[in-house]
């Protein structure tokens, strides 16, 4: 298909929500409008897709959201659209629907279901990601991750002040699935005297010895930061403690989901625009099969297989060795 025939374009998000992708939302239209192209908004992820739950969106139709979490368009995960029938039907509903472009925002499975999407129906679509666990190749940060972080901070903020009221130890479990971004950068930034996270395993005996550590150096209070993901979990680790020594005052703060939701900050309002409008300027510049990134502070094209062929967003050693130098 000729870049230049493209007239609808259609925007969904996937997968989990993420603070920002409402601010996505917003720059895909209005990029759209600018470009005098319509816009499409497509419900529910690929669920809605197959179901047909599908909606012109307008200039006022985005208007008033830039600030509020979640996203406007619903999310949902789809076995249906796993299945070729399934995307038999969603192909459908976007051709009776004249929708002849896509921008789709959310993690790896998101980009996933897209790649097959294409391939099958020959419609181009660009990727943005969306997810709080800064997780994905191809970026240097995601739609979500900035203001997931900010909530675990503060978070630990103000258990730090429970923690020094009696002399506490507390476990500070965070999200992030499989990456230990938000546990690194929150434990540096909230002052934990450790951080666990999958990338760089911390063992039972070297944490004990820490706070040990930390202990004689008589710190009123230590915090230690979690990934989720990790083997060991804040209450295996809390257990573990408590089974060595009383000397422990223990407590676990499990932050869930709190880190999804909220107004983003302004990071993510601007990386969601920035990529927003690019998605839909590199459709109309003939791109397809790709992810919006940033790199050294400029928006990139990742193209499906540099991005999905096993690759993770890396952490940085310099963070990790910043990390244990001022838990000393």
């Amino acid at each position: 298909m000729n870049a230049t025939s493209i007239n609808k374009i259609g925007v969904f998000t996937s997968g989990g929500d993420a603070p920002g992708m409402n601010a996505a939302i917003r720059a895909v239209v209005r990029a759209s409008n600018f470009f005098q192209k319509e816009s499409m908004g497509i419900a529910r992820g690929y669920e809605g897709m197959i179901e047909g739950d599908i909606s012109k969106l307008g200039t006022r139709s985005v208007g008033n959201i830039i600030q509020r979490g979640g996203t406007i368009l619903k999310s949902a995960r789809s076995e249906t659209f796993r299945t070729k029938e399934g995307r038999a039907k969603a192909i459908a509903q976007l051709r009776k629907h004249g929708i002849d472009g896509l921008v789709a925002i959310g993690g790896d499975g998101t980009f996933t279901g897209l790649h097959a999407l294409i391939e099958e129906s020959g419609i181009p679509a660009i990727c943005v990601p969306g997810t709080i666990d800064n997780d994905i190749a191809g970026t240097d940060y995601t739609i979500g991750y900035d203001t997931a972080t900010n909530t675990a901070v503060e978070a630990i903020d103000r258990i730090r002040d429970t923690a020094l009221s009696h002399n506490r130890l507390f476990f500070i479990e965070v999200m992030g699935r499989h990456s230990g971004y938000i546990a690194l950068n929150s434990a540096i930034a909230g002052g934990a005297v450790a951080v666990i996270i999958p990338e760089a395993e911390t063992t039972f005996d070297e944490l004990y010895t820490i706070l040990e550590q930390s202990g004689k150096a008589n710190k009123k209070s230590s915090l230690v930061v979690v990934a989720e993901g990790a083997k060991l979990t804040a209450m295996d680790l809390a257990r573990m403690v408590a089974e060595r020594s009383n000397y422990f005052d223990i407590k676990v703060t499990i932050l869930g989901h709190l880190q999804r939701g909220g107004s983003p900050t302004y990071f993510d309002r601007v990386l969601a625009s920035q990529m927003g409008v690019a998605a839909v300027e590199g459709l109309l510049g003939g791109k397809t099969d790709c992810m919006v990134g940033i790199r050294n502070g400029k928006m990139v094209y990742n193209s499906f297989k540099d991005i999905m062929n096993g690759q993770t967003h890396e952490i940085d050693p310099g963070a990790l060795r910043l990390a244990k130098i001022l838990s000393t």
